[in-house]
């Protein structure tokens, strides 16, 4: 998976691009990634009662968390 964030992973646009404040905020309430950080694609997401597993179809695992 590419490192650079180009792309926002709450909405998907360029993360240089307007302001991603509600993004990190809605993130921060443990809801999982909806794109890609690397290419702004949509995300396979799974939640599941411990967490949830995101993976992007072109970039492979986004991520995964854990109970805190």
């Amino acid at each position: 998976m590419n490192a650079t964030i180009a792309h926002c992973d709450g909405c998907g646009t360029p993360a240089a691009e307007g302001d991603h404040a509600r993004c990190r905020a809605r993130r921060g309430a443990t809801d999982p990634p909806r794109y890609c950080a690397a290419c702004g694609r949509k995300l396979v997401v799974q939640v599941l009662p411990v967490g949830w597993t995101a993976r992007c179809v072109r970039c492979g695992e986004a991520g995964i968390s854990s109970p805190r």
